[in-house]
Parts: structure tokens; sequence; C-alpha cells
């Protein structure tokens, strides 16, 4: 019985005709779906007697395969002729989807990450939300240093008895540097790129969030000429060959001494025009010697070991290398403004 309907079936399936695409979708629904003829024929084939099996499952694949074959072949002869034959995906979406861009932050920051390991920097990395002891006391910001106040830290649980048990918002990313020095010994030598937040009030010059990229050695004999020549070759790969830096004393609880930096502005090349302030110099990060009290915080001898260490944000290289005027543009969103950095791909 079985084997006069799978005949009858591969008799129709050898004369089927179809002039559109509707026509071919309906046959292959009609034979080939799961609620199809074809596929309604293994429901019988439970009934078949074991010794039959055999020769019925054999008949089966060759319908179907007959049936897929003259549906494609079909499907071809419809196209040749010029009718629209395709088969449609429903689940498509309506209009063509364009292809992303990487947002240029992502693109200055690989930049600066390419730039350091070449140098030999590692990268590290740590959580977002911290503890005080990480994010302030090992980097010796005092316990009554302002930054630790509600107006510049965005604190998740605070404890005024303890401020080593607050909970924050990383500030800065030196807390990974902390994190890595309590549990390695030297040589160190890493960078630090992530995301930190700052209870600013959003202008077009400064945001609640942003992102640093923060660097860290530590050896024997590590001096102030090295950190000089690494940030250097660093200003020139980054900004052009021809470019000069110039180091300015500063205050950072963590290094001692202390510096920031500028570079000679790379659009008048030093001469002096309205983007540096008629200066000839654009200041781009902070830097200086690890204070030997953030070494021994840290569980490293300061007698032994020396280092240096350096931050800058990637929104302010971002803003020299494609001259945006307006902070508030990186985490807007805004596909005009992102495609505008297609070509920096």
């Amino acid at each position: 019985m079985i084997l006069q309907k799978i005949e009858q079936l591969l008799q129709e399936v050898q004369q089927l005709q179809a002039s559109s695409a509707e026509e071919i979708e309906a046959l292959r629904v009609k034979y080939l779906s799961k609620k199809g003829e074809i596929t309604a024929l293994m429901a019988d084939f439970r009934q078949v007697p074991a010794e039959k099996k055999k020769e019925v499952g054999m008949r089966i694949n060759e319908l179907k395969q007959t049936a897929l074959e003259r549906i494609n072949g079909l499907r071809e002869q419809c196209q040749a002729a010029g009718g629209d034959c395709a088969v449609q995906d429903l689940t498509r979406t309506a209009y063509p989807i364009e292809l992303g861009t990487r947002h240029p932050l992502s693109l200055v920051r690989n930049e600066i990450i390419d730039i350091f390991t070449r140098m030999g920097f590692t990268l590290a990395d740590g959580p977002e939300v911290e503890d005080d002891l990480h994010v302030f006391t090992k980097m010796n910001f005092a316990a009554d240093h302002p930054a630790r106040d509600m107006q510049d830290t965005f604190f998740v649980s605070q404890h005024p008895n303890d401020v080593t048990r607050n909970i924050l918002l990383r500030s800065h990313t030196s807390s990974v540097q902390a994190r890595v020095m309590e549990r390695t010994q030297p040589p160190i030598r890493i960078i630090c790129p992530g995301r930190v937040y700052r209870n600013e009030a959003i202008t077009a010059r400064a945001h609640c969030f942003f992102h640093q990229v923060e660097g860290l050695y530590i050896d024997r004999n590590v001096s102030f000429t090295d950190l000089k020549q690494v940030l250097l070759t660093f200003s020139r790969e980054m900004f052009g060959a021809d470019t000069k830096i110039r180091l300015r004393p500063s205050y950072f609880p963590f290094t001692e001494p202390s510096a920031e930096m500028d570079i000679s502005c790379f659009i008048c090349g030093g001469e002096g025009c309205g983007f540096c302030k008629h200066t000839g110099w654009v200041e781009i990060l902070g830097c200086g010697m690890v204070d030997p009290n953030v070494l021994e915080l840290c569980g490293i001898d300061s007698k032994e070991y020396s280092g240096y260490a350096f931050g800058m944000g990637v929104e302010r290289i971002a803003n020299l290398k494609y001259s945006v005027s307006d902070l508030r543009l990186f985490s807007e969103n805004d596909t005009r403004f992102l495609r505008e950095f297609e070509a920096a791909q």
C-alpha cells in the first residue's frame, strides 16, 4: 500500500509545473514542508514490516530527492526566463543595514595601546565599582583629601568611621595599578585602559564619565629620564615625528616628583595659534615618579625598587587628533558624527 502511494507521488512530482515564485513555493509546501505529503509518509512507515523497511525507506528518500531536484529545477527555469522566482526571506529586515564603524574613542584607545605594547607594556584591567582602599588609600590620598568628598566622587556606599570600606565608582584607573602591585613583584610594566567616573557637570569640556589610559613601570634603577624617553616616543608615534614635549612641575598624591606634559602644537608647529591659545603648547597628560609611600602601601620595597607612572584621557587625545570641540558628541551616538570617522578605520 505505501509503495503504491510512493509511486503515485513520484509520478506527480516528475510532472510538476510552475511559472511563478508563488506557485513554486506552494509546491514546496505541499510536498516537502513539515506537514507535506512526503513527510506524512513517515507516519505510515512505522507500520511497515521489518523486512520491508529498508526497501520502503530507500524509495521514500528517492521520492524526496526527486521532489527537491524538480522544485529547484523549476525555480532555475523561472529565473532564466526572467521571472521573479527568488526565495523570499520573511525574517529579513525591510531596509538595507549599513555596516557599522569603530567609535572614535575606540580608534584612539587602540592606537594608544598599540604604541605602548610595542614598547613592552602589557594590558591590565580591574573593576569599575571599586573600594576606597585601592582608589585612594593605596594611592597615598590623605583621609581628608577633597577627592574623597561626595562633590567629586560617586559613592555606592559610605562608612564615615572607616573610609577604607567605602565603595565607589572609580575616579581613575590607578586602582588597577594598586591591585597589580599588591599581587605582583617587580619588574612591572603595564598600561591600564578603562572608563572612570567623576561627579562633574556635563558640559562641552567635561563629562561625568570618560576614559583613561594609565601606565606604570617599576623595576630597579628606574629614573625620570626613562619616563621622559617613553613619553617622547609615544608623542612622536601619536602626533608626528617632529613633535616636541615639555614637562612642567605639578602635584599628584601618588607621584613625587610630579609633572604635567605638553606637546608642541601640531596645528601651528609651535608658532602659536588659536588652538594652543598662542602658546605653541598643548597639555596632554600627567606623570611622575611613583611615590615611595605608594610602593610600601602595595607591598613593594621602595629602597630596592623605583618606578614611574603616567595617565592621559582618551577623550583629550581624540580631541587633539580629530579637533572635536564638544565632549558630549562622543557619548550621544549621533550617526552623523560617527560617520565622519569611517575613513579612520
